[in-house]
């Protein structure tokens, strides 16, 4: 600035010798300002044209990488290096709009380096940008300067043209344009042949075919009150090899846990369908920032591009690594991008803090409740039948009140009578002295008991079937010899499982009784037509119809070759829910009792006698007695009837 003051003081006496000289001082003036501003560079330097077409220069300095243009006031002047003068509107040639300067009419004197200052209160930037004009070559259609584009061959591709800065431009200004595909020098038909127009940059061509070949964009439109054009040629080559545009296949904008103070790496890969070799740029970024780093030795770094051909286009993978995880790189996203002349595809995760380790306090939560688990199934496997009995005693409001079924009797006793086959003393004095005295007496419970309660005079077959129909259970008390003879047949025949047999056909049986007297000359035994009944009935109702529920009573040991003899229907019962056995209950007393002897034992020369069984209810037997009949509250206690027990 001194330089320029003292130029200014300086004396002149010729009028265009002091113009040159103001001429000169302006211009190093304009220099020194140039310098003092901040330069900015652009993507592209230059822009070409031809004498007579329109040429657009666009600063980029209006970008928010450069400041807050939103919220800072600033003003944009363009200048001409060449003769260092300002822009301004020129009509028909120059339109100064902005950050944008328009050539409505380019002449060859239009070459030169045009520079945009942007200035604000506080700075100063500054952008240059050169405007080459070629003159059009003889005989040919196309621009001197050309833009190259490969097509696939054989398939359908497209063309892009390259003014799209222009037309996006025109658009902010509400401007309509127009534009025209040549081929060469011919003009394209929208839609004729193999080409379509594609909105307003694109061409469209099926059936791509091998000859390269030049295809020219021509852009029209009115700026300024002047009609003019814009045009770009592209020169097209034809390969073979194709890629479709790629797909980034991981990472899948997904979230991902890891521990702090770790290592960490996650690949991205992308696939690009296609033949040959793709041309795509991968890149990791965070924050807005790309991670360039390939060195081992970084904290966050990437790996080379690896490359992995497929039958169907090709894969390729970049990993990201971070050495050592920190709190600031939790809870932000982590994107690969990838990109081609395609199209750009994306994909990120969420790097999130790993949950705290709980394997070792649920590992114990769930061994301990594996333990539990199998401890109770064992507890209730072997003392079911006294958590159940407890249960309904602590709880007997959770069940039915059974008073009001219908019902009179909770179990029907079935036996076999005297004179019958399979006869014992010691079963009847069971079923008449044994099972009333624990269950009606001490229990409460309410018996059936055929040859006590049966009402005289009445037919056999009328009270088997009211009294097993008025009944909530059936007891059935065998031994070995219940259902077979002496001679070891079966007691019944098969036909006697047929339940569909009338009742007048059982009277007749009853009637017609066959004794038969042993060799030996034992006493008369006759086949028990009530026995048979009170069985038929019973396994029609559980095994068919499943309204009653039977409970064996077995009162002496039963071998497998006894077992085979029984009729098939009991059998099935007794696999399917077993016995309740008497004779364990005797032989528990015999193993507890081995030292102690009776006193008549000994008067009998240290000979075994039978042991009195056990008629506390607390007994095993009648636990498990008390845990198959039905469940009932407290009931009045029934006098017994013994009618038939006097007669």
């Amino acid at each position: 600035m001194p330089l320029c003051h003292f130029l200014r003081a300086m004396g002149q006496r010729s009028t265009v010798g002091s113009l040159l000289f103001f001429l000169w001082l302006n211009g190093i003036c304009t220099g020194f300002k140039l310098e003092n501003c901040t330069y900015y560079n652009r993507t592209f330097e230059s822009v070409y044209s031809v004498p007579g077409d329109m040429a657009m220069l666009n600063s980029t300095l209006v970008s928010s990488d450069t400041f807050n243009f939103t919220t800072v006031p600033y003003n944009i002047t363009w200048y001409n290096l060449k003769t260092g003068r300002e822009m301004s509107n020129q009509t028909g040639r120059i339109l100064v709009h902005r950050e944008t300067l328009w050539f409505l009419n380019v002449t060859v004197d239009d070459i030169a380096e045009y520079v945009s200052i942007l200035r604000t209160p506080s700075q100063c930037y500054r952008q240059g940008i050169k405007l080459v004009v070629d003159l059009p070559i003889a005989g040919q259609c196309r621009r001197p300067k050309k833009a190259f584009q490969t097509l696939t061959l054989g398939v359908t591709d497209k063309v892009s043209c390259p003014l799209k800065d222009y037309i996006s431009k025109l658009d902010s200004y509400n401007i309509t344009s127009s534009i025209k595909w040549y081929r060469g020098c011919d003009l394209i038909v929208d839609g004729a042949d193999k080409f379509t127009y594609m909105d307003k940059a694109i061409l469209k061509i099926e059936r791509v075919e091998a000859e390269k070949d030049s295809y020219t964009c021509s852009l029209s439109f009115t700026l300024g009150g002047i009609t003019g054009s814009v045009s770009e040629t592209i020169e097209t080559t034809v390969s073979d090899s194709y890629s479709m545009p790629p797909q980034v296949r991981e990472p899948a904008n997904e979230i991902i846990k890891a521990q702090m103070g770790s290592n960490f790496s996650k690949r991205c890969r992308v696939f690009v369908p296609g033949v040959g070799r793709p041309s795509v740029a991968i890149a990791w970024s965070v924050r807005d920032y790309y991670i360039i780093d390939t060195k081992p030795s970084d904290r966050v770094s990437t790996s080379n591009l690896r490359l992995e051909d497929d039958p169907k286009g090709a894969w390729l993978e970049v990993l990201l690594i971070i050495s050592e995880l920190r709190e600031e790189d939790f809870h932000i996203n982590y994107t690969c991008q990838a990109a081609s002349d395609r199209g750009p595809s994306k994909g990120y995760f969420t790097l999130l803090p790993a949950d705290p380790n709980i394997t070792i306090p649920i590992g114990s939560v769930l061994g301990g409740m594996t333990v539990l688990f199998i401890v109770s199934v064992t507890i209730y496997y072997l003392f079911k039948v006294d958590i159940v009995l407890w249960f309904r005693k602590a709880f007997p409001v959770l069940y039915t009140n059974t008073d009001l079924d219908g019902k009179l009797y909770d179990a029907y006793v079935a036996y076999a009578q005297p004179c019958a086959i399979g006869f014992s003393k010691e079963v009847e004095e069971f079923a008449l002295c044994t099972l009333p005295q624990v269950l009606e007496n001490a229990c409460g419970y309410k018996l059936f008991i055929g040859g006590r309660d049966c009402m005289p005079g009445k037919a056999i077959v009328d009270s088997v079937e009211e009294n097993i129909q008025a009944s909530r259970r059936l007891l059935l008390l065998y031994t070995a010899s219940t259902f077979i003879s002496k001679r070891h047949t079966s007691s019944t025949s098969s036909n006697n499982n047929n339940i569909s047999k009338s009742s007048d056909n059982i009277e007749r049986k009853t009637g017609d009784r066959s004794g038969s007297m042993s060799s030996d000359g034992s006493e008369e035994v006759y086949p028990d037509s009530r026995q048979q009944l009170e069985c038929m009935a019973a396994m029609h109702r559980a095994l068919l119809e499943g309204s009653l529920k039977v409970i064996l009573v077995e009162l002496e040991e039963i071998s497998p070759a006894q077992l085979a003899l029984f009729p098939e229907s009991v059998r099935h019962l007794r696999k399917k829910q077993g016995a309740v056995c008497w004779w364990k209950n005797l032989r528990t007393r015999q193993r507890w009792r081995t030292c102690v002897r009776r006193r008549e034992d000994e008067e009998k020369g240290g000979q075994d006698t039978q042991l009195s069984p056990s008629l506390s209810p607390s007994s095993r037997f009648w636990k498990e007695m008390r845990y198959s009949m039905p469940v009932r509250g407290k009931r009045a206690v029934y006098p017994e009837k013994t009618a038939l027990l006097n007669l």
